[in-house]
């Protein structure tokens, strides 16, 4: 489990976690990652267009930068950008996704101020489970995607592989900075493959490996009437071995390497290749004990940077120990950990964390936690050309949250509030500084609840983000955002709706340039024609709805999806 780095009930944790799952994510075709991961309670996003186009994430209000994004334990971004990297990353090979919210320094280091997204891929299961999916749709989008799992006695195995292409529609309108406008298509072509497998040596030691890689050709506009295409490249693989020393004392073993590539094909005004990598080994022990689960490990992160930019830095280091313990007794339920991170720029930082959950009755939970965070800064915050500002230091922030949830009958509703403060935070201008101080107070309120075969899932997110130095809201948040969704399954037929109502947003730190707030409304319909094959249909933004999150940028219009899927069961 992401909130505790150990195997915990989701009703245990004294943390805010929203899991994603394989039939979410089936229902999200003609979405981009970011679009689906914005349907969750506390999270927004912004675009630069569509497929494949530069996109952030921003969990309870904090910066994009703030979010640390894992492909099954790798940490996976741009050292250069210090945000992670989800535009290149196929739907086609997750298995789940957990979404971490509130501070995680004390888990996972430097920029968890906001939050964790870990992406779960495909594994290999007992047997022989072969798949395939075709999608065909608007804007002369198609994709086809194979794969294929398995296993047999101490080895498990998965594969999968797709194809994309997506002529899009233009990503620019007349109000894009710079005059960078262009009224062509940015379309976005992706190839990627995804592959795991397991041995287990006895019946307490196993090795396992994986790595995924999506190479794919993007279309941009960065000058008037110009068609950019850069080719872009995304590699996380890792190889562990993970087992029992004692009972009760398990113990892992993973090394860890994330890649993240840009290559200027034809470029009109941002010449340049860029190549960011992260190296990872990590020793995580878990030990049972009386008062809980303690946990005890180290890492080692190295970041470099490769690019035709000149960094007067690039390469830097983090050796980080950590600890924790959590545990559930009777109605009691506790977490505590402490992390140090030894930074080659920056030097040493120590973050916390400690929550605590009570049942109040069995049917009423409430629970609480305060969490540390630092954020150093990237290397282009530091060192880009005209730009980066070698004197920055790293963000401090505190973190308090309360919540309360009631459960009955299938039924749950969820109340919480949060308040971050963030010291130095450095701003989003065009010469990066530390500020005093940035406060994000918010709160959500969320349904989820089954009336024989409807689901019923609402959302609502209230949020306060200030630059407290000029109480100038933070920039592309939306003060307020409401997520719902509705299903229906009866015999061979399933169907559903959702929509996505954003607030308005300030896209400038003075809050002088306002975007409109948006709703789209999207449906599925699914239809069993045979036991192991599946018509899907899924509409996008029904009512055609023309809006940004960034000013500038267009967002998908209507759009109609037709997917043929084979698994059989």
């Amino acid at each position: 489990m992401t909130a505790s780095r150990t195997s915990t009930r989701i009703d245990d944790l004294v943390s805010e976690v929203v899991v994603i799952n394989r039939d979410e994510i089936e229902k999200a075709t003609g979405r981009t990652l970011t679009e689906l991961l914005a349907r969750s309670a506390g999270v927004q996003f912004s675009s630069n267009g569509g497929n494949g186009k530069a996109s952030s994430i921003y969990i309870r209000g904090t910066e994009a930068r703030h979010t640390i994004l894992l492909i099954d334990g790798v940490s996976y971004g741009s050292a250069t950008l210090g945000t992670p990297v989800w535009e290149n990353i196929p739907l086609e090979a997750i298995e789940r996704i957990e979404v971490l919210k509130g501070p995680a320094s004390s888990l996972y280091g430097s920029h968890a101020a906001g939050g964790v997204v870990q992406i779960f891929t495909r594994q290999g299961q007992q047997g022989f489970n072969p798949r395939a999916k075709v999608t065909v749709g608007s804007n002369a989008y198609s994709q086809f995607s194979a794969g294929v799992g398995g296993g047999a006695g101490a080895l498990a195995y998965n594969v999968d592989a797709s194809a994309s292409r997506d002529r899009g529609f233009s990503a620019t309108n007349p109000a894009v900075p710079f005059g960078n406008y262009n009224p062509d298509r940015d379309g976005f072509n992706q190839n990627a493959v995804n592959a795991n497998l397991s041995y287990k040596i006895n019946s307490d030691w196993r090795v396992l490996g994986g790595a995924l890689y999506a190479d794919g050709i993007n279309r941009f506009d960065d000058g008037p009437n110009r068609d950019t295409r850069a080719r872009v490249q995304t590699q996380a693989a890792n190889a562990s071995v993970e087992g029992k020393v004692l009972p009760g004392w398990q113990t892992t073993l993973r090394f860890g390497q994330g890649s993240d590539t840009s290559h200027a094909i034809v470029s009109g005004f941002l010449p340049g290749d860029f190549t960011t990598r992260q190296d990872q080994l990590t020793w995580q022990n878990t030990v049972d004990t009386p008062v809980g689960v303690a946990l005890l490990g180290v890492e080692g992160l190295t970041q470099s940077v490769d690019s035709s930019t000149q960094y007067t830095v690039s390469r830097r280091r983090i050796a980080s120990y950590f600890g924790g313990i959590n545990g559930t007794y009777g109605a009691h339920s506790w977490q505590g950990n402490v992390r140090h991170d030894s930074n080659s720029q920056f030097g040493g930082n120590t973050t916390g964390f400690a929550g605590y959950g009570y049942k109040i009755t069995p049917n009423l939970r409430a629970h609480a936690s305060y969490g540390t965070s630092f954020v150093a800064p990237s290397f282009n915050q530091l060192y880009f050309p005209n730009f980066g500002n070698p004197l920055l230091q790293p963000e401090h922030g505190r973190n308090v949250d309360v919540g309360v949830t009631y459960s009955q009958a299938g039924h749950s509703v969820k109340l919480v509030h949060f308040e971050n403060k963030i010291r130095g935070f450095i701003t989003s201008t065009t010469a990066p500084t530390n500020i005093p101080r940035a406060k994000i107070d918010g709160w959500t309120v969320g349904y989820n609840g089954r009336f024989g075969n409807v689901t019923v899932r609402a959302d609502y997110d209230k949020l306060d983000p200030k630059n407290e130095l000029t109480g100038k809201i933070l920039p592309r948040r939306n003060r307020e955002q409401l997520s719902a969704g509705v299903d229906y399954a009866v015999g061979a037929w399933s169907v559903g709706a959702s929509v996505l109502h954003a607030g308005s947003r300030f896209d400038n730190t003075a809050n002088t340039t306002l975007i409109a707030g948006y709703t789209t409304i999207d449906a599925n319909v699914d239809f069993k024609l045979t036991q192991d094959l599946t018509l899907q249909a899924r509409g996008v933004n029904l009512t055609n709805k023309d809006y940004q999150t960034i000013l500038g940028y267009n967002q998908p219009g209507r759009g109609v999806f037709v997917s043929l899927r084979y698994q059989p069961k």
